[in-house]
């Protein structure tokens, strides 16, 4: 039998589908690709925006469609956020939550052996246990995520993740040495911890997130180690001093902000001030090599004003951002954020999205100039069609490179040369 997967939604979601589908090819099943026939078609959502739950909903109803006699199976943090919505949802075999993905072969095999449908989507219960699961190849990607932390505690206004994905918890650090040492032998030189809330990794284990950074640096074959997103009132200075010390990590820093204005900030019910915000800004440039600093921004939050704007968008050009995620608010059922008085319309919404998007570019313009005749490591991770490769330095400043005996996979020194809008530019050496 055939099996297709869809993933919505961060590298966390990317992480457990590549998990799931190990599982499912360990019981004797066969990848197709997402266009393809497949006997069964699993969705792994996403329920950040309701465009997500559209996404979803749009893509099960394709697929069935297209494959009436197939086992289509949702899961993910959309049934588990509205289960009694995706319960709902016709033409669907199988219905699980944010929790039992190592169950999905079982639930899936039971579906087809007793032709029933089958719904299980189990509660998120204070002190619940991290599942752990494995994944030991990322097929034709050159660099390995893996997950070490799930759940969030912090209930910003216009979040619905921890009602998706639970309370805090996290990987054990011989779990996590246990899968980077198959990944190392298995090729990979360069892996992303990523998380839920990765900051509030090993709160449960009387651990903190540098104890997993320093554990992947000492993992022998791993030699680029990088951290997923960051909430940034959660890194202290001690963890940054002893990231710091770690020759393997990579200083690519993304620093959630959501708004550059402080009252804004307040009604997000984020744990920051923006001078707070700058204040780690500071230290991680003083303290790391040419580090990068990237980011997301919620544009149009309910009650912002013009000026609450402008504060927003002269604070990215004080950081000066390598990059910017820059997106719309989205109105998310179940959030505070929903209710809140002052929701603007889309018009507005999406002008200043424009307006700071425009920013983002300049900011990322000023960064790639910046690189430009330094001589860094790069890990080069396709070839294009007229033979040169693109990769990324230990910052993540994406590079074109041209040379002889280069090949995928590879960590080359490179001089940057020049640049364009999107990329450097350089030359093997």
């Amino acid at each position: 039998m055939r099996v297709s997967f869809y993933t919505l939604g961060c590298k966390v979601n990317q992480y457990e589908t590549q998990a799931i589908a190990a599982q499912f090819q360990k019981a004797g099943f066969e990848l197709a690709g997402p266009e393809e026939k497949a006997d069964v078609f699993v969705v792994n959502s996403c329920t950040v925006t309701a465009t997500g739950d559209k996404k979803t909903r749009n893509r099960l109803a394709r697929f069935r469609r297209e494959n009436p006699d197939a086992v289509v199976v949702l899961t993910g943090c959309f049934p588990q956020a509205f289960p009694e919505k995706a319960k709902a949802l016709p033409g669907i075999d199988v219905v699980t939550g944010a929790g039992n993905k190592n169950r999905l072969v079982e639930l899936t095999l039971r579906a087809i052996s007793e032709k029933s449908r089958i719904v299980e989507i189990a509660e998120h219960t204070p002190g619940e246990g991290f599942e752990e699961m494995q994944v030991q190849d990322f097929g034709e990607h050159t660099r390995a995520f893996v997950k070490i932390q799930d759940g969030c505690d912090h209930y910003c206004s216009y979040c619905i993740i921890p009602t998706a994905r639970g309370r805090v918890r996290s990987k054990p650090l011989e779990a996590i040495r246990r899968e980077l040492s198959v990944l190392a032998q298995n090729g990979y030189r360069e892996v992303v911890l990523v998380g839920i809330n990765l900051p509030c990794y090993g709160k449960d284990l009387g651990l903190r997130l540098i104890d997993a950074a320093e554990c992947a640096c000492s993992v022998e074959g791993i030699e680029r180690v990088r951290l997923g997103s960051l909430e940034p009132e959660l890194l202290t200075d001690e963890d940054m001093m002893r990231l710091a010390a770690q020759p393997k990590f990579c200083p690519q820093f993304h620093l959630s902000l959501q708004s550059g204005c402080d009252a804004i900030l307040r009604q997000m019910n984020r744990h920051y001030t923006t001078e707070e915000y700058l204040e780690i800004v500071r230290f991680i440039r003083n303290h790391f090599e040419n580090p990068s600093i990237t980011t997301d921004i919620i544009v149009g939050f309910p009650g912002e004003s013009e000026e609450h704007f402008l504060q927003s968008l002269a604070f990215v050009r004080e950081v000066g951002f390598a990059r910017v995620h820059c997106f719309p608010y989205s109105r998310r059922e179940g959030t505070r954020a929903a209710a809140l008085p002052g929701q603007l319309p889309a018009r507005v919404k999406e002008e200043r999205n424009r307006r700071l998007a425009a920013e983002a570019e300049r900011c990322k313009a000023a960064f790639l100039k910046e690189q430009v005749g330094r001589t860094e490591e790069v890990l080069l991770e396709r070839q294009r069609e007229n033979g040169s490769f693109e990769g990324y330095t230990k910052n993540y400043t994406p590079v074109r490179i041209k040379g002889e005996g280069l090949a995928t996979g590879q960590i080359v020194l490179c001089r940057l040369d020049c640049c364009s809008e999107e990329h450097c530019l350089g030359c093997a050496i």
